[in-house]
């Protein structure tokens, strides 16, 4: 008996933990603007909302793997922090 893997559903399984990895970026961004935004710093609030759309824009990132390993080696540099 063979195991087959689904590479597929391996990738998006991957890209869900991409979502949490950048929940907290998301979450700290979010607080950055706010303050943008009560001080009327507009250039600061246009520099992290483009920081934001990244992070949303995230799990567009392809993934060309074809194995479990080079799948978990595909991390989004944006997700450094």
């Amino acid at each position: 008996m063979s195991i087959s893997i689904n590479i597929d559903k391996a990738k998006n399984i991957w890209k869900d933990k991409w979502r949490e990895a950048r929940k907290p970026l998301l979450n700290a961004l979010d607080v950055e603007f706010v303050r943008a935004l009560e001080s009327g710093d507009i250039v600061k609030q246009s520099e992290i909302s483009a920081k934001k759309q990244a992070l949303r824009d995230v799990t567009q990132t392809p993934i060309n793997a074809t194995t479990p390993d080079e799948i978990k080696n595909v991390w989004p540099s944006s997700l450094n922090g």
